[in-house]
């Protein structure tokens, strides 16, 4: 196995080859930065990682069955948006690396993260795994949208922003500063055709944003539309770190796919155009990070909530929803706190030792 050194070397030479001249630079020296900063950030920055290490750390997920799966699951990759019906949802609101993999890796990977998020007073490792695999359980049994209009008070309460913090966000992006030279026509031509017909004219504005997606451009539009401000978001995207490690040939693109799945109320304007991943920003499309808000994240309601989440990634396909039935049943109650409890043991070595090469 490559040290993390030249782990990271590695991915980001694969990086440049995919985006080419529009590779962010500046962004990797940022990630690099934050890699250093913890565990859990850690965890957040080296997905790719994870896919070439996690099947030597935990050898029998190897053998569960096969779903499209997110892919890069952790505490801070859920969110809210509006579907079609103007409903505000809660659930992963990140797909960029989903690809077909043993579904308990989701599990795990989210468990894991969790664990190294704790601290000191969060729940213990056993409990962890017993919320998450609760709520996954009673996911697949009965896969349903997490719809905050009607239920869930506890989290719209905790999601919904002031007034004050609404201002906010529009004057951050309204006073957002150009980048140095254009953005690349294809990211401006994506951006026109997400806006409302008739919207005022933009710039495209170059975004940082993220963790692990740090390095890939990322470019927003801010126009005038029927009175007020909207918002598009275009991204880039690559194959997953998944298929990269486990099916290089295989560069498909699937967050679109899970995205729009069965069991998700999905938000209309999450599209995928070719290699661009374009979306709406606006204060009700948010999620709540771990620094801020860590009693809500590791409450054991949102725990057992994440699992159901998952679950209805999961459900797309009800054979392998049965096919998943068939294999807990084999796997008992102890597994995904031991997978993940070893998982969270390996990334704390490796964020150690990379911390200390500086």
């Amino acid at each position: 196995m490559t040290t993390i050194s030249q782990s990271v070397r590695n991915f980001e030479d694969w990086l440049a080859g995919e985006l080419g001249d529009d590779l962010v630079k500046k962004d990797l020296r940022e990630k690099h930065k934050k890699m250093r900063s913890n565990e859990f950030v850690f965890l957040r920055a080296t997905y790719w990682r994870w896919c070439e290490t996690i099947l030597d750390i935990c050898p029998k997920l190897a053998s569960a069955p096969q779903v499209l799966a997110v892919g890069d699951t952790h505490l801070e990759n859920f969110g809210t948006w509006r579907d079609v019906e103007g409903r505000l949802v809660w659930g992963v609101n990140d797909f960029d690396d989903a690809a077909v993999m043993p579904y308990a890796l989701d599990l795990v990977r989210l468990a894991a993260s969790a664990i190294l998020a704790r601290g000191d007073n969060g729940p213990s490792v056993r409990r962890i795994g017993e919320l998450i695999l609760s709520g996954y359980r009673r996911g697949i049994e009965n896969p349903l949208p997490v719809i905050l209009e009607r239920d869930y008070k506890w989290l719209r309460k905790a999601l919904m922003l002031p007034n004050s913090e609404r201002r906010e966000f529009w004057e951050k992006y309204e006073v957002l500063r150009p980048g140095k030279k254009p953005a690349p026509p294809a990211y401006v031509k994506a951006l026109t055709g997400a806006l409302p017909p008739g919207s005022g004219p933009f710039v495209a504005k170059p975004r940082s944003a993220g963790t692990g997606s740090l390095g890939r451009p990322r470019f927003v539009a801010y126009a005038e539309w029927q009175g007020g401000p909207v918002l598009r978001e275009a991204k880039a995207l690559v194959p997953s770190a998944w298929s990269l490690c486990h099916g290089p040939r295989d560069g498909t693109i699937h967050a679109g796919k899970i995205a729009g799945g069965r069991m998700r109320s999905a938000d209309p304007h999450y599209q995928v155009s070719g290699r661009i991943l374009l979306r709406r920003l606006s204060p009700n499309s948010r999620k709540i990070e771990i620094d801020k808000h860590p009693e809500i994240l590791l409450a054991p309601t949102m725990l057992e909530l994440m699992g159901f989440e998952i679950a209805n990634c999961h459900s797309d396909d009800p054979a392998a929803a049965a096919a998943i039935l068939d294999d807990l049943r084999g796997r008992g109650s102890e597994w995904l706190h031991e997978a993940a409890r070893a998982a969270a043991t390996a990334i704390s070595a490796e964020q150690k030792a990379y911390e200390r090469r500086r």
